[in-house]
This record gives C-alpha cells, sequence and structure tokens, in this order.
C-alpha cells in the first residue's frame, strides 16, 4: 500500500518536474490564469481534475 502510494507520488513529481523543465513560459501563464479566477472556479477545476484523476485510476484497476 504505502509503496503504490509512493509511486503514484513519484509520477506527480515527475510528470510536474517535466512542466516546468519542458514549458516553463505555459507554467507562468497557467499561474497568472489561476490568480484571476474566482476562488469557486477554482474549485470546480480541483474537482473535475480530482475525479477525472479517480476514474483514471479505477480504469486502470479494472483493467
Amino acid at each position: 500500500m504505502i509503496s503504490a502510494v509512493l509511486y503514484g507520488l513519484g509520477l506527480v513529481l515527475l510528470i510536474e518536474g517535466l512542466v516546468y523543465v519542458l514549458a516553463p513560459h505555459f507554467v507562468e501563464k497557467m499561474l497568472l490564469s489561476l490568480k484571476e479566477m474566482p476562488n469557486e472556479q477554482r474549485r470546480l477545476v480541483g474537482v473535475c481534475m480530482a475525479l477525472g484523476g479517480s476514474l483514471i485510476l479505477l480504469l486502470i484497476k479494472i483493467i
């Protein structure tokens, strides 16, 4: 169980790091866009991302 959590955390850090390495300008623009968004819209985006991630993990477990 702990190894799966660490594996998942490692994947998240890898993907986040690659985004910063490959597209730093995109990250800056995204952060500025997030700063201008109202909190409710940021929460909605967060919920959608969490649900999408959960669905991907569920599909992986089923397949």
